[in-house]
């Protein structure tokens, strides 16, 4: 009887979880798409005065952190 309830409650916090993540994605999703790639790049420009890649890419995160590591890379080589 216990192992049915722990099966249960697991289920039910796997299910919680898929739901609450779909949810995260979605809302990164909407927030990416409100704020246009000029603006990063744009701040990117700024953050880029020095020349060094690493501290500009950090930058971008911080100022923007629904940015992956991999968009803020292609947004710097597209400079």
């Amino acid at each position: 009887m216990l192992i049915i309830i722990i099966w249960a409650a697991g289920a039910a916090l796997l299910l919680i979880n898929i739901i609450l993540r779909t949810r995260i994605l979605r809302l990164e999703g909407e927030l990416k798409k409100l704020r246009a790639p000029q603006a990063y790049i744009s701040y990117l420009r700024q953050q880029n005065v020095q020349g060094n890649k690493v501290a500009a890419i950090k930058a971008l995160r911080k100022q923007y952190p629904e940015i992956s590591m991999v968009e803020a890379n292609r947004l710097y080589q597209n400079l």
